[in-house]
């Protein structure tokens, strides 16, 4: 299957995105950290887009697109979402979200329910006030430590490291993306805005069909806090399995597996109920 890599124009200017597949529309939201983008999904890509038509964008802020100047908040890229769904031409599509990206798709699915056909949230944080510290204490990264990152979080054999890591540092040296980032980490870490849009209290309002995936082993976000999430939203479903926390790269094909059979299962569901 094809991935074509597209730019849309939104707001705040151009946003990169990954597009492959047809059928119902699929979107897959990325992480924090300040190389990654949607190509994070390449490999999720490959499969999921022999069932769903995918689209995998850079949140704004990152990738290869434009910045905005100025410290954002997650319901503005909550809002983000929302965006590109009208300018894809999408009233509702499934929505899975991987870390950061889960907790954006969270409120999301708390804010706009009639947007989400389908939730997926992968180790996602939000039910906790505390930051990281790679994210309060940022220092922008060299190529030895994407390299050792992308080796440590992917599956052996299952994609290029050296030009993956490349493609990712290349995007270290773009003018004014450390200075962005900083100011989405700014946001991120004070602590009145992490409390302000904790998930605590959004969980129980979600209603649309959700799946909890989480890596038994994942050391950012212990399995207690997804146990937490699933046991918070109404009829939600879980996964744990034996990984850590990124858990779409570690185990790309049991990973697909989870996130293809629920969203079959709930477009059955639909079809049995017209």
């Amino acid at each position: 299957m094809e991935i074509n890599e597209n730019q849309i124009q939104l707001s705040h200017g151009t946003t990169y995105y990954l597009e492959a597949g047809q059928g119902e529309p699929l979107i897959l939201l990325h992480g924090v950290g300040f190389y990654t983008g949607g190509d994070y999904w390449l490999k999720n890509i490959e499969e999921l887009s022999k069932y769903f038509h995918v689209y995998a964008p850079d949140f704004v802020g990152w990738g290869n697109g434009d910045r905005l100047p100025v410290e954002y908040s997650f319901s503005y890229l909550a809002d983000f979402v929302r965006e590109f769904q009208d300018a894809i031409g999408a009233s509702s599509t499934h929505v899975v979200g991987h870390s950061m990206g889960g907790w954006v798709a969270a409120l999301f699915g708390y804010e706009s329910p009639e947007r989400i056909r389908t939730l997926t949230l992968v180790g996602n944080g939000g039910i906790s006030t505390r930051t990281l510290s790679t994210m309060t204490a940022f220092t922008p990264p060299s190529y030895e430590d994407i390299l050792q990152h992308i080796k440590q979080t992917t599956e052996p054999g299952s994609i290029n490291i050296e030009e993956k890591a490349q493609r990712w540092y290349e995007r270290t040296k773009i003018t004014d993306a450390v200075e962005a980032y900083q100011k989405i980490l700014n946001h991120m870490n004070q602590p009145l805005h992490r409390a302000r849009y904790n998930l605590q209290r959004r969980l129980p309002h979600i209603k649309v069909p959700t799946m909890v995936v989480w890596g038994s082993e994942d050391k950012v976000n212990d399995l207690s806090m997804g146990e937490r999430v699933h046991s918070l939203i109404p009829n939600s479903e879980m996964a744990v399995l034996p990984y850590g926390h990124f858990l779409p790269s570690e185990a790309p094909q049991e990973f697909n597996n989870v996130v293809i059979q629920f969203i079959q299962k709930h477009a059955d569901l639909q079809t049995l109920k017209r």
